[in-house]
């Protein structure tokens, strides 16, 4: 099947209107018509070749919600019609102990939406700038929101799910308090999962004018982090910190305000490190620093169920396809309240 999508030909050129090809379905495959496609930071790293690896023509797009259109022979639980969603993953080798415990995500040969190894044509996955896609059953998730809500669900795909997964794993919840470094996509996502977790929320930002922003999204507190004195309050106070600053920085002022035992958990993947943080914040208190990677698909299930349970979706601008390109210049500079969704009909046009 040929459609048309957009994406790049190469890492200085703009994204620009294509046709590309998808498989017919399998027999254990889904066709899903994309109805919005969520733009997500690490889709301008991988165009822009900041991460090493990309393939080009690189069509961009892993927070991908529509309808099912056609079913492969074997499919299990999925009906044509149905509202489904597509998020980081598309494939993984299925019989190692991470995907057996469905932790895909942690697969040594996960494949990801766009610029993973596939025998189909190109030679690597394209994303979700388009208007079709084929993913294997494993990998397709079912979205339970109203329709009405459906572009912005789209973000929970990838925004919702890789602030879920840590918080979740780190026990966020009644009695704890959580700090939200950044209020960007990922952020917006991370105070609005912790407060409905149940979890004491202090949101942390460099601009005094998200104040108010980060309150309406759920946060108990919020300590602008240019602020020595506020910062300070906060010493030794918190359990755990989900950073999602997709920008390197100084991790250490952050570590201070952790407890004994505390995490602070990274989720935001800036194009060069972080300075390295000093060790002794980390010895004195048992302090941990850690990492997370989206979730496997069965938490993803899980966060899209918990989502749709508490009536959280993501703050959205909807663009067209042909505004991508000022939407990437626009996320570069925080222009936007949280999460740019490209309403996949404009590819039509």
């Amino acid at each position: 099947m040929t459609t048309h999508a957009y994406g790049a030909q190469a890492s200085d050129q703009p994204l620009e209107p294509m046709n590309i090809t998808r498989r017919a379905p399998g027999a254990h495959d889904v066709q899903i018509d994309i109805a919005y496609c969520g733009v997500c930071h690490s889709d301008i790293h991988q165009v822009r070749a900041e991460w090493a690896g990309t393939l080009y023509p690189c069509v961009p797009g892993h927070e991908i919600v529509g309808r099912v259109s056609a079913l492969g022979a074997h499919v299990a639980g999925f009906e044509i019609g149905d509202l489904v969603g597509v998020g980081c993953i598309v494939d993984s080798c299925q019989h190692c102990e991470d995907c057996a415990e469905g932790l895909e995500n942690y697969c040594d040969h996960m494949v990801g939406t766009y610029n993973g190894p596939t025998p189909d044509a190109p030679g690597h996955t394209l994303g979700g700038y388009s208007q079709h896609i084929v993913v294997h059953e494993r990998y397709v998730l079912r979205i339970r929101h109203p329709e009405a809500q459906l572009a912005a669900v789209a973000p929970l795909l990838c925004a919702g799910i890789t602030t879920y997964s840590p918080l979740r794993h780190w026990k966020a919840g009644p009695g704890k308090k959580v700090g939200v470094v950044g209020i960007g996509g990922l952020g917006h996502m991370g105070i609005k999962l912790a407060h409905a977790m149940g979890a004491h929320v202090v949101a942390f930002t460099t601009s005094e004018s998200k104040r108010d922003a980060a309150k309406a999204l759920g946060a108990d507190e919020v300590v602008v982090s240019r602020n020595a004195d506020e910062m300070a309050k906060h010493a030794r106070s918190l359990d755990f910190i989900l950073n999602t600053v997709a920008a390197p920085h100084d991790l250490d002022a952050f570590l201070t305000l952790l407890k004994r035992d505390g995490t602070m958990t990274l989720v935001g993947a800036p194009a060069s490190p972080h300075p390295s943080p000093g060790v002794f914040n980390l010895i004195i208190k048992r302090r941990s620093l850690a990492g997370s990677a989206i979730g496997g698909i069965p938490e993803t299930q899980e966060m899209l169920d918990f989502c749709a349970a508490h009536g959280i979706v993501a703050d959205i601008e909807m663009i067209r396809a042909d505004e991508v390109n000022e939407a990437y210049g626009r996320m570069l500079k925080g222009d936007v309240k949280y999460r740019f969704v490209i309403d996949c009909a404009s590819l039509a046009l």
